[in-house]
């Protein structure tokens, strides 16, 4: 799929000369930046019904009610809709049948004399794809790290004109609507965290695959959905939240995956004294995980196999380009101040200490442990059954290079590494590639390794190659 950039004048200039496209502008917290566009093409008063800026909070009110937050979905989707709703009040009856509507709007905290820290914000836009139906609706979340406040400003601007440009034009092609978003933009000056589509126009979107294309496709370092398939924004979803995450293939979800989980937030709570509700569980996938045959290439059906089964599990999912578990603490510290932890099984403590993965850091395998460890993180590790011997290995029996012991002794004593030895020893039995190739090949018993809710849905619809 190619995807033809254009610039922001030449997208409001298309727009501009389009006498079918006609809307409104209404933009929070960061002046006239994407309206200013269509001004400086030439000919907005084919295309520009109204632009405004409630800057003032009480002025704000007055037009969209109250709102605990400003910058916020919820006082997003009250812009759109109080802007898309006076389009068909006043003009609905005097527009050709061919005229569409548009109304655009942003709420943005951005980088300010008093606020020098990153800015973020929220855009919309609702669109009828064909005049006099009902309209259709984008939402996205954007994180802004321009150096400054002029940086940050021009940067809305020209995702405000990509987002709608893409609304009108691109509607039928989800991947060149979601690269188009970026257009003349570079990923270190914006992130797009979330966004979400609804309406006639995205009747076959999934939203969670959507969440997986911005990831894939660079607008973002992770995605969030929660189990019902709704897209959160993750500073939200971890404000004042203790997390516990748990890195695997989930392909399939196994008894063991799933134990591992359980026990580890029952440990964690405890030990916080917490409760459950205070906790949010992620179940989280890389791209690496995601991709085939160590290809850049997803399989999608694939990944909703995954994630269908999860969420049917009542799993939050959490999608990132962190291969590197510090990059994944760092991350998650970025959002909460919370202790954070992590369960696996001792394969992947082993392949934490293995020394190619940090080649590229300075301070190499000390350097990823000082982040990783710079929080209040800790690992929660499940034993292993030896192969060979039917030996049960916990943390305590790890065999690690010999230079590496001072280092393991020093996290073992210091608690950051803790023996989850109350999952059930007959999972540790349970190997998911083991697994995956039996359904593949419909070896009887792969059923006894998965919750029969998970081997249900496996059955009924076809997932991971299963045939009957």
């Amino acid at each position: 799929m190619k995807n033809n950039i254009k610039t922001p004048h030449q997208k409001a200039l298309t727009i501009n000369l389009n006498a079918d496209k006609y809307g409104s502008i209404a933009e929070i917290g960061a002046g006239q930046e994407t309206a200013r566009w269509f001004f400086r093409a030439g000919g907005a008063a084919g295309t520009i019904a109204k632009t405004m800026s409630a800057y003032d909070m009480k002025f704000s009110d007055a037009i969209y009610g109250k709102s605990p937050r400003y910058v916020s979905r919820e006082r997003i989707s009250a812009m759109l809709t109080h802007e898309f709703n006076l389009l068909l009040e006043r003009l609905d009856e005097s527009r050709s049948d061919t005229r569409c509507f548009f109304s655009f709007a942003n709420t943005v905290a951005a980088r300010s004399f008093t606020h020098q820290t990153d800015g973020h914000g929220w855009l919309g836009v609702r669109f009828e794809a064909q005049a006099h139906e009902p309209p259709s609706t984008v939402i996205l979340h954007v994180n802004l790290h321009g150096k400054n406040n002029i940086q940050d400003q021009e940067t809305l601007g020209v995702l405000g004109i990509n987002l709608i440009y893409a609304a009108l034009y691109l509607n039928q092609d989800m991947d060149a609507f979601l690269l188009s978003l970026v257009d003349q933009l570079f990923s270190e000056v914006v992130e797009i965290d979330l966004i979400d589509f609804s309406g006639p126009a995205f009747e076959q979107v999934d939203n969670r695959l959507m969440a997986l294309r911005l990831v894939q496709h660079g607008l973002s370092n992770a995605a969030l959905f929660f189990a019902d398939g709704k897209i959160v924004q993750i500073a939200d979803a971890l404000w004042r939240k203790s997390v516990l995450v748990e890195r695997s293939r989930f392909r399939p979800p196994t008894k063991l995956t799933l134990n591992l989980l359980d026990c580890a937030q029952h440990r964690f709570t405890e030990e916080q004294n917490i409760s459950s509700d205070e906790v949010l569980v992620l179940s989280e996938m890389t791209l690496c995980d995601l991709e085939s045959n160590k290809q850049s290439d997803i399989d999608t059906d694939d990944f909703l196999s995954r994630v269908n089964i999860l969420c049917a599990m009542g799993k939050h999912v959490l999608i990132s380009n962190y291969g590197e578990f510090f990059r994944l603490a760092q991350y998650l510290f970025n959002y909460t101040k919370n202790p954070v932890a992590i369960a696996m099984g001792l394969p992947s403590l082993r392949d934490l200490f293995n020394e190619k993965y940090y080649v590229n850091l300075p301070g190499g395998i000390l350097e990823s442990f000082g982040r990783l460890f710079k929080h209040d993180l800790r690992l929660y590790v499940c034993p292993e059954i030896n192969k060979d011997t039917g030996k049960l290995i916990s943390i305590n029996e790890l065999q690690l290079e010999s230079h590496l012991h001072h280092l393991y002794d020093y996290l073992l004593e210091n608690n950051f590494v803790r023996d989850l030895n109350s999952v059930n020893s007959d999972y540790l039995k349970i190997h998911s590639d083991e697994v995956l190739h039996m359904i593949r090949q419909n070896i009887p018993g792969w059923e006894d390794a998965v919750p029969e809710q998970v081997a249900s849905m496996i059955k009924e619809r076809g997932c991971f190659n299963y045939a009957e």
